[in-house]
């Protein structure tokens, strides 16, 4: 017997655009995997959403009209308190990063994500991950930083606050290449990008990246650019 497909994951959709908001849905729409089961255009309307459909997840716009997605986190949070939240924005912003993860998001995407890119990033926050935008790792590492030196640690963000930056003797355990890898993902490129000026596939710098998160004992390559970064290799 073939074991049971498991159910969709549920996902609320918020964000003022209602062309992009519609765009979004009819995209998430194709994949069996995933179940759009509502939409809300302001901070408003999403925590009523998410009270009454109890979503697995939820996409959340920064820029909303009158609350922002950032100060709405603590009531989406309480109105759903199961729902994984994603920031998804256009907003570039270090400081904008850090106050959603320190509101609680599970992952910041910016809206130039490909629609293959979200379906993953999506499943990947469903199994407890943290996800954030290759390209803001490396203002991740900075905010991070910038909290180390002037914050408690109390106030540090989510996705970091528990990193505790391996010994230097266990950069020793990773290979030249693995190196190198490793301080293309502390400044924030891409697999493909990193791909490009080792020289290698991305296939096989996947690879290696997950070779690096074990040896590091992490989960995410968010982490592994913050002990990079602390540990000097940037």
């Amino acid at each position: 017997m073939h074991a049971a497909d498991p159910p969709p994951i549920r996902i609320l959709v918020v964000d003022d655009h209602t062309l992009f908001r519609r765009g979004l849905m009819a995209l998430l729409s194709r994949d069996a995997a995933l179940a759009v089961v509502g939409d809300a255009a302001d901070a408003g309307q999403a925590m009523r959403k998410a009270s009454e459909l109890q979503p697995d997840v939820i996409l959340l716009d920064n820029h909303l009209p009158g609350v922002s997605g950032v100060d709405a986190l603590p009531d989406l949070q309480e109105a759903a308190p199961k729902a994984r939240i994603l920031m998804l924005t256009v907003s570039e912003d270090e400081h904008d990063l850090s106050a959603a993860l320190r509101g609680g998001a599970a992952g910041y995407l910016l809206k130039t994500i490909d629609g293959d890119a979200l379906t993953l990033a999506i499943q990947s926050t469903m199994r407890g991950d943290s996800v954030i935008a290759p390209e803001m790792t490396s203002k991740l590492v900075s905010a991070y930083r910038d909290a180390s030196t002037h914050d408690t640690p109390s106030s540090a963000t989510p996705a970091t606050n528990t990193v505790v930056p391996p010994p230097k003797t266990v950069l020793s355990t990773l290979s030249p290449r693995e190196h190198e890898i490793l301080r293309g993902i502390a400044s924030g490129a891409s697999n493909k990008l990193i791909a490009r000026d080792c020289g290698i596939a991305e296939t096989t710098v996947k690879i290696h990246v997950q070779h690096i998160l074990r040896k590091l004992n992490v989960s995410s390559r968010v982490h592994a650019a913050v002990i990079a970064t602390e540990l000097g290799l940037l």
